[in-house]
């Protein structure tokens, strides 16, 4: 993604597991940009060594269910936001990256969602819930696709 002839400064999100794996699946679509990885375990720093175009977050790892966490994180999330100012941001999921994409969307950022590829009956939870506020809804799964999203452009993953 470029924006007007300038590099584009990506936010890539997510929480651990195969999220993250989803999401460094998708990191050469990044390669020409400023990219900044957020994720919730520091050691996943290690797949992103020697690239002199990322930087690296790690913020709390959380679910819906610890509401505390939750702010605490969103916060967290909130601060690299504005700090880095990122003309896109995009997540393969899960609650760190609900949050960014609301949270960035509301400081002008584009948002992408791109729904989990292991969510092959129905829609991650975090995906039904975000998909009205995200710019680009994305699901990997063609029988999931509906006319007012996510759309199937593929499997990207």
């Amino acid at each position: 993604m470029r924006l007007r002839n300038k590099k584009a400064k990506i936010l890539a999100v997510s929480s651990g597991g195969g999220h993250w794996i989803e999401l460094i699946r998708l990191s050469p679509a990044f390669q020409d940009n400023c990219t900044i990885y957020v994720t919730v375990n520091e050691s996943y720093q290690t797949y992103l060594d020697g690239d002199r175009n990322t930087r690296f977050y790690c913020v709390g790892d959380v679910t819906r269910w610890n509401k505390i966490k939750w702010m605490l994180t969103a916060f967290q999330i909130l601060w690299i936001l504005i700090k880095e100012r990122p003309t896109c941001v995009i997540s393969t999921g899960a609650l760190p990256g609900y949050m960014a994409l609301r949270l960035g969307k509301l400081l002008g950022a584009n948002t992408i969602w791109v729904d989990s590829i292991a969510n092959v009956e129905e829609l991650s939870e975090s995906g039904r819930r975000i998909g009205n506020h995200a710019d680009l809804w994305l699901t990997q799964w063609q029988h999931l696709a509906k006319p007012e999203g996510p759309e199937f452009r593929g499997s990207v993953i």
